[in-house]
């Protein structure tokens, strides 16, 4: 049958996923988003979609891709997604449309037991120096790498990403010791690679993706060739994860890792061959004197660089200090190239030498045209360089992929604010793809209201957050918690926080549990939440801000609430933004109605999308922001939401909140 019949098939009242899919419901918007991949499919070139909430965008680029025989990669911008597909949802596609496939899921280095490094954390009385915690922690390691077959630390609950003993337990391309590891035919990495190489689909990540394509190293630069069709999942974060990899970044803690690493090596065969200690101690002065002159800058998140410094800093005094880290770097070179062969570690440490020379050297001399730097503050101090997107790497990839009629689709729910979709395909240069917008099938309406209070503090305002943090409290108290505050900084969550603990204090209503971003990891913060949604009598608020506002799928009754503090504009003072305006006025371009409007609009389109994430879901979208009503372009940022029915006022708003609390009595 050819493959338009096919898919069309596939999506009919009587085919196979309504039979085979409990809950399936033929959908128009799907279908016609699978019919639009099928054609791509088997005419190669771009195709771009973006598919609301509920349509159903992964079986309708996913069957037209299993249908095709063609091999397929997908590459997703979470790990989450990632999972999903590869224990979810390919199988279960498949399996009813009778396609008979290997699979594989291949993840970054990071994702992967090391049993190597697991050895030396354990051995050396290393486990000994950890705390209680962290060496109970590393006994459940040890247990569940005897019986892995994977080594995917994904399947460790309590290994959190975010755990210090991860590093300890995983490996990275400056540490990973290759084919001269004692463990190489047990390495999870390599077992993986392998298994993606024999397979018909595997599901890889954007950050995999673009550091293959940088160091071509970690296994997608030998599938790409061999793939017909390319998707990109969550495309929406394509360029920001793009960016990251094609900017050159290095600095204080690269360095430190490079000069502890030096002595560490020192204290060992080669210990008498060079002063370790010596040449570790002028790395590590050299970095100081780096840190020491941008202490002044805490609290930021980024400094521009201004005529060859970071803004607020003395030139003379920066290009001093960053000038005496180079020749610290290249002596503790000279030495350990002169031992490159006395064993890999020797050899690994005067390539990363090397290696952060080569960054070091990225960031002399006048910024290039069409590049930006900054310094990056935050959880490390980092030295950045990087183009103002992806579209020249894009492009010169995909004129570069064979064969010449691979499919490349890009999709997600939130990519533009008109029918080109400009926000997502100018900045990854795909002006030459075909592009398509498909409704979400929601009754948004019916399901939700949204309310935009009149008499509000300005967002500048002192008491702004006291004001959120009421009007979230009064929501909350009536329908049993089950409420979200989105902020645009991680100041705000710590505000709204305060004042929402003064204020549930003061009303002695003390069943609502206050969780904000911090308290503990994402995962667990939202299981707290969705925890407490099922209970009576009680509930909680969840106060967090930019890794919430997508990514998060809290369906049914979990989330009835959703409140965002502010329009989340991005700060002016970014450098990646300070250049991206200054490109487009440059241009000839309106900075703010073609960057920074766009850009807000798709946040705020991301942040109401957590709110109705199915058919019998209802809830109210509250924007504590007055410019929507009283800025010419609120009308553009409304305009971007879902429809929901507008609230005019508070009498229209407390009515919607109990109606709310009487469905959750009568669900009760």
């Amino acid at each position: 049958m050819p493959l338009i019949a096919a898919v069309r098939q596939v999506f009919a009242p009587d085919g196979p996923l309504v039979r085979d899919v409990p809950g399936f419901v033929p959908r128009n918007g799907q279908t016609e988003m699978a019919l639009a991949v099928a054609r791509t499919v088997q005419g190669g070139g771009a195709l771009v979609v973006e598919a609301g909430t509920g349509v159903g965008k992964t079986f309708a680029y996913l069957a037209p891709a299993l249908l095709s025989g063609a091999r397929v990669l997908v590459s997703t911008a979470t790990k989450a997604l990632q999972d999903q597909l590869y224990l979810r949802d390919v199988p279960r596609l498949a399996a009813s449309l009778g396609v008979p496939l290997r699979l594989a899921v291949l993840k970054g280095r990071s994702s992967y037991l090391c049993l190597q490094r697991l050895d030396a954390a354990v051995a050396h009385d290393a486990a000994a120096r950890l705390p209680n915690a962290q060496q109970r922690l590393l006994a459940q390691v040890r247990l569940w790498a005897q019986a892995t077959a994977s080594g995917d630390v994904a399947e460790l609950p309590v290994l959190d990403e975010a755990s210090p003993l991860v590093p300890l337990v995983t490996s990275t391309r400056e540490n990973c010791l290759g084919a001269a590891c004692p463990r190489v035919a047990q390495c999870h990495v390599n077992l993986a690679r392998r298994a993606a190489l024999a397979a018909d689909v595997v599901v890889v990540n954007h950050h995999l993706f673009f550091a293959d394509l940088q160091v071509r190293e970690s296994g997608v630069a030998e599938l790409l060739p061999s793939a017909n069709v390319v998707v990109f999942d969550e495309a929406h974060q394509l360029n920001s994860i793009g960016l990251q990899f094609v900017s050159v970044q290095t600095g204080p803690g690269a360095w430190s890792r490079f000069a502890a690493d030096v002595l560490r090596q020192g204290q060992g065969p080669q210990r008498g061959f060079a002063d370790w200690h010596g040449l570790s101690g002028a790395v590590t002065h050299a970095v100081q004197a780096v840190r020491d002159l941008c202490a002044h800058a805490a609290g930021r998140q980024r400094l521009a660089w201004v005529d060859g410094a970071p803004e607020g800093v003395d030139a003379v005094a920066w290009e001093a200090a960053v000038g005496g880290v180079a020749p610290a770097l290249g002596q503790a070179h000279q030495h350990v190239d002169g031992l490159s062969d006395a064993g890999a570690p020797m050899y690994q440490l005067a390539e990363r030498a090397r290696s952060l020379l080569d960054q070091l050297r990225a960031f002399s001399g006048a910024t290039p045209s069409g590049q930006v730097r900054w310094l990056a503050l935050g959880a490390g101090l980092r030295l950045c360089s990087s183009p103002l997107n992806i579209s020249t790497v894009m492009r010169q990839h995909m004129a570069q992929a064979h064969p010449a009629n691979r499919s490349w689709i890009f999709t997600s729910a939130t990519l533009g604010t008109d029918d080109a979709l400009r926000w997502f395909v100018d900045p990854c240069g795909l002006s030459d793809a075909r592009t398509l917008r498909v409704q979400s099938p929601f009754d948004y309406p019916r399901q939700a209201g949204l309310y935009v209070p009149q008499n509000f503090p300005a967002p500048a305002d002192a008491d702004h957050s006291q004001a959120v943090a009421v009007l979230a409290a009064h929501a909350a108290l009536r329908v049993g918690g089950k409420t979200m505050v989105l902020t645009t900084t991680l100041r705000a969550v710590e505000a709204v926080r305060r004042h929402l603990q003064d204020y549930m204090a003061a009303v002695a209503a003390g069943g609502l549990e206050i969780l904000a971003q911090g308290d503990g990891s994402k995962r667990e913060l939202l299981e707290r939440f969705s925890t407490h949604a099922g209970r009576s009598g009680g509930g909680a608020i969840l106060v967090a801000s930019a890794a919430f506002w997508e990514g998060i799928d809290l369906a049914g009754a979990v989330l009835q609430v959703l409140v965002i503090d502010k329009l989340p504009f991005a700060p002016p003072d970014d450098p990646l933004v300070r250049a991206q305006t200054d490109a487009c006025t440059a241009a000839g371009g309106n900075a703010f109605q073609d960057i920074h409007l766009p850009r807000a609009a798709m946040v705020l389109k991301q942040g109401a999308g957590r709110l109705i994430r199915g058919e019998t879901d209802r809830g109210v979208l509250v924007v504590c922001d007055t410019r929507l009503h009283t800025r010419a372009y609120g009308k553009k940022l409304l305009h971007a939401l879902p429809p929901m029915r507008r609230l005019i006022d508070a009498a229209e708003w407390d009515a919607a909140l109990a109606q709310l609390g009487a469905d959750a009595a009568l669900a009760d």
